[in-house]
């Protein structure tokens, strides 16, 4: 019975030390500091010397979430403000490049549906809290938001440039096929 005691009291010690989501505390004290910025700075840490940058969280995540969903809005556009982005871009010329007056046949090209990386229906724990107002309280790892953003930047960077290069390419055969039409009316 003991060694099953000393066995959970040492896996939870264990737990608690690889947790990656518990707070520490960090010493971002060092002797000699110049301030290159408000976030940036430069001295000796332990007989080293060493460029620093410390960065307020909650603002470090607030300019990748706008980041994020800014190049989600230039990809996929955004309703609420009318604008189409690269993808309604795309599918305006692939129908202006099948459309008969500039020597399409009709047939619409597919365009791949949109699939918009943040939609994220958020799940909330619905009661009161200490005011007795009636809220909704989603949480989650701060880690695990940030990384979850970061790899949202990625997939949309990615797709950004997919979506400049499909938009070039249909861009050219537009052109190409306007000029065609111009010549056969011409002659």
């Amino acid at each position: 019975m003991r060694i099953l005691v000393l066995l959970l009291i040492a896996s939870q010690l264990v737990y608690c030390a690889h947790n990656p989501h518990k707070a520490k505390e960090i010493d971002t004290s060092m002797e000699k500091e110049e301030a290159l910025n408000g976030e940036s700075s430069i001295g000796v840490k332990d007989g080293d010397m060493v460029y620093q940058k410390k960065v307020n969280m909650a603002e470090e995540l607030r300019r990748l979430q706008i980041s994020v969903y800014s190049m989600e809005d230039r990809v996929y556009g955004n309703r609420k403000f009318g604008s189409q982005g690269l993808y309604g871009t795309l599918k305006k010329c692939r129908l202006d490049l099948v459309s008969p007056e500039n020597g399409g046949d009709g047939k619409l090209i597919w365009t791949e549906p949109i699939d918009r990386v943040t939609d994220k229906e958020e799940e909330f724990d619905i009661g009161y809290d200490d005011k007795d107002k009636i809220i909704g309280v989603s949480q989650e790892f701060l880690k695990d938001r940030i990384a979850r953003f970061k790899d949202y930047k990625k997939v949309l960077q990615k797709r950004e440039d997919e979506y400049k290069e499909k938009v070039e390419i249909c861009d050219a055969k537009l052109k190409m096929q306007k000029h065609t039409e111009k010549e056969k009316a011409s002659n």
